[in-house]
């Protein structure tokens, strides 16, 4: 729309700030987990190439790829104990530890995923189409 109308109030137009962007593609930090680097080069490259991974983004990315790293390794620690829940020494049922840390790890990841463009969300966001409103329990009753 804004190139059809142009700038009708002639003001200066907003010109996000370019951070540099690598020749190629930047290396996983060293801090990162074995885990954690496998994410990064099976992602990054392609976040590169779509020009989301600048320099400035290499710590929001690694934040990324170490919640992933802890994901993974929950689900091998819960696939190896297969036990959901444990009995503590008072004899009562608790919920694994596992659990919650998978689930934080999968909320870290939704999280700075949809920045980069990881989710159908935030690819809209990143393309700046807004997504259609959700359907209201209300819709149809007045027939429209």
């Amino acid at each position: 729309m804004r190139l059809l109308k142009g700038n009708p109030g002639k003001r200066r137009a907003r010109v996000p700030p370019e951070p540099a962007r690598p020749d190629r593609c930047p290396e996983p930090p060293a801090r990162l987990s074995d885990y954690a680097r496998q994410e990064w080069e099976a992602v990054a490259p392609e976040l590169y190439r779509l020009g989301l991974l600048t320099v400035l983004d290499i710590s929001a990315f690694s934040v990324y790829c170490t919640a992933a790293a802890q994901l993974r390794q929950a689900e091998e620690l819960l696939a190896r104990d297969g036990k959901l829940t444990f009995t503590t020494k008072t004899g009562q049922r608790r919920v694994n530890p596992l659990i919650r840390i998978a689930s934080q790890a999968q909320a870290d990841m939704l999280k700075f995923g949809s920045a980069f463009g990881l989710t159908p969300v935030g690819r809209l966001r990143l393309s700046g189409v807004t997504p259609p409103p959700s359907a209201s329990k209300f819709d149809g009753l007045l027939g429209s």
